[in-house]
């Protein structure tokens, strides 16, 4: 049994992991901003709540031994998504994360896994690789892609483990209201006629949110493979296809009002995850 820190707790994923964590056995210390969503999450009374907002960080406390000395700590909180192209996210989210996260590993911290994303391959088009360059294109990808080399060079002066879940595209239950499954939902159980998206041919990457819980959970037990580790899925679809299926599981009927919406200009036409890594992981579990 590992003693594991779960920043972000309350969020769409933080929820599927400390879940996933629980049901492994594993004492999990939840944090997030405050008690007020904590306290409503079924698996609030099998933790250890600590809330730490990390506009209140103090270089002075040692946040390793606030955390209760964690021998794992996936980092998953992050402020203002999705609003990609803020400026704050590189202002002030990175410098925020990176002094966090130094503290944590001054004071002991060795193995920790944070979330990064698929935005950070940019605009490249086809199969995603782990050895391909990062080429950021908005805000939050440059500060997530910054903040991941800023913690390299910190491991030429300290020995910790690095593992960089790189998120593809997710969906379930607790996800963002603006999202475009969210607003799927509210169109079936409202029983609109329409769905205004966009033309839906964009091919992408998908997986459940449990399924990516899962998978975050994995890459940080194990320390066999470390770095950047693409959490997806590996199997290409357009946005269009992945909706119809999403509609006939639900026996909803509803048309797309397709070419509502305008493509998306932060992200390619067509990309998909390579999990070579990842089924590499899971193999040896």
């Amino acid at each position: 049994m590992k003693k594991v820190l779960v920043t972000g707790a309350t969020g769409f994923i933080g929820n599927y992991v400390v879940n996933s964590l629980l049901s492994r056995g594993h004492q999990v210390i939840a944090s997030s901003r405050t008690i007020d969503n904590a306290i409503k999450m079924e698996w609030f009374p099998n933790v250890n709540y600590i809330p730490f907002d990390i506009k209140s960080f103090k270089s002075e406390i040692n946040y390793f031994e606030y955390f209760k000395n964690p021998d794992i700590i996936i980092h998953l909180a992050w402020e203002g998504l999705p609003n990609y192209k803020a400026l704050f996210h590189f202002e002030d989210n990175l410098p925020q994360h990176y002094h966090f996260l130094k503290n944590l590993i001054v004071n002991g911290a060795t193995n920790i896994t944070i979330s990064g994303t698929c935005f950070e391959y940019g605009m490249q088009n086809g199969e995603l690789l782990e050895s391909l360059p990062s080429m950021p294109d908005n805000p939050y990808a440059l500060a997530k892609d910054c903040l991941r080399k800023f913690l390299v060079e910190l491991q030429k002066q300290y020995s910790f483990s690095l593992k960089w879940p790189r998120l593809f595209y997710m969906y379930g239950k607790g996800q963002n209201p603006k999202s475009l499954f969210s607003q799927l939902d509210k169109a079936i159980l409202n029983k609109e006629a329409e769905f205004n998206m966009s033309g839906g041919e964009q091919i992408r990457d998908f997986l459940p949110v449990e399924v990516v819980a899962q998978n975050v959970v994995i890459i940080a037990l194990q320390n066999k493979i470390e770095g950047i580790i693409n959490c997806a899925s590996g199997l290409p679809t357009t946005v269009k296809s992945l909706v119809v299926k999403y509609i006939d599981k639900a026996n909803a009927s509803i048309k797309l009002n397709l070419g509502y919406y305008p493509y998306p200009d932060y992200e390619p036409m067509s990309f998909w995850g390579n999990i070579d890594k990842l089924n590499k992981i899971k193999s040896n579990e």
